[in-house]
């Protein structure tokens, strides 16, 4: 399966759009993970704590490899500490803390290696490439990465970082309102498992909020539309997280979710419905991708875009009873003998 061409193939600077991939599995873990990657991608492995690992200089760049959980890996900050005296003893016992530091973070990640997911974080790939980057997740299958399908506790997903294609307000509200109209049409192509519906990390948004967006007359500039998406989603745990993006546009908002350690801002929307089919033939990021692809062409057709908008809001601003009425028409109308 290839890539299919989004309407706006460039970015901002002319240079073909990046996507970056995320994918969690179990079965597989980061070491062995990681010398996967370097035979597949060439570059050089690089441990960087016991259950972490980079492997540097492929061709797109660097890829993370660890076990998805912040409590198996030494804390930057603890690391960041240093000696409150400037005396041999107090060097001792400094040095005394980051061990027992680095081993109890060690022995956390030797405990729940199993129980939480390896995640591997890929570097950019042109849009056009992200064929050559599917053979990682064919050679993860392979070696026995298990995928979401795999277990009722496996909430596992594969999430797509598209580079948006233009940085104007506007065209970030086109390509939102196309995903808010495509979401539930989304969750069935994907099939989202039943266990990512029930943990929170990919949360539909709230209906009062989509429908806000989706009214013609909201028209907010970017401080705006950040206050709205805030004040309606205090949390990264949505279905499109746009914090990311928001945190990369306006790096000086004042919020405190803006300054999460766990907020990386980029170019990008944060995509993160798809499941991680590994056992699925033929599935990877090029099938995800193709889908996200809908929406965007979506996005581009700015006068189908309004119609649906306009329709969406009128359908969901019913009275239960009006919906009813409509619904019993439409079946009548369908069930009427044709002469």
């Amino acid at each position: 399966m290839l890539p299919q061409t989004p309407p706006e193939p460039l970015n901002p600077q002319g240079n073909p759009r990046r996507v970056g991939v995320e994918i969690e599995f179990a079965g597989l873990p980061p070491v062995q993970t990681a010398e996967l990657v370097r035979r597949l991608f060439g570059g050089t492995l690089c441990p960087l704590s016991p259950h972490r690992f980079r492997v540097e200089a492929t061709r797109w760049g660097d890829f993370i490899i660890e076990l998805d959980t912040q409590y198996a890996h030494p804390d930057a900050r603890v690391m960041a500490k240093v000696p409150r005296r400037d005396t041999e003893w107090e060097r001792h016992r400094h040095q005394m803390r980051l061990d027992l530091h680095n081993k109890t973070r060690e022995l956390i990640g030797d405990v729940v290696t199993g129980l939480v997911p390896t995640e591997i974080v890929c570097p950019p790939v042109p849009w056009h490439e992200l064929g050559e980057l599917d053979a990682l997740l064919a050679a993860l299958q392979a070696h026995g990465a298990k995928g979401t399908d795999a277990s009722l506790l496996y909430g596992f997903g594969l999430h797509l970082n598209p580079e948006v294609a233009d940085h104007r307000v506007e065209a970030i509200l086109a390509q939102f309102r196309a995903f808010l109209l495509s979401a539930a049409w989304l969750r069935k192509e994907i099939n989202v498992d039943i266990t990512r519906e029930v943990l929170p990390h990919a949360n539909p948004f709230p209906r009062p909020y989509v429908l806000k967006v989706l009214d013609a007359g909201y028209a907010p500039d970017l401080d705006g539309l950040i206050a709205d998406y805030i004040e309606c989603n205090p949390t990264r745990n949505r279905e499109l997280d746009l914090y990311p993006l928001f945190a990369h546009l306006r790096p000086d908002y004042p919020n405190e979710l803006f300054h999460n350690s766990l907020v990386k801002p980029r170019p990008t929307f944060h995509y993160r419905l798809p499941n991680a089919q590994l056992s699925q033939p033929g599935w990877g990021a090029v099938v995800e991708w193709n889908r996200w692809v809908e929406v965007e062409r979506l996005a581009a057709n700015r006068k189908l875009l309004a119609e649906r908008a306009a329709a969406f809001v009128r359908y969901h601003t019913q009275t239960r009873l009006s919906r009813w009425l409509g619904k019993l028409r439409f079946w009548l109308k369908e069930e009427r003998p044709r002469s």
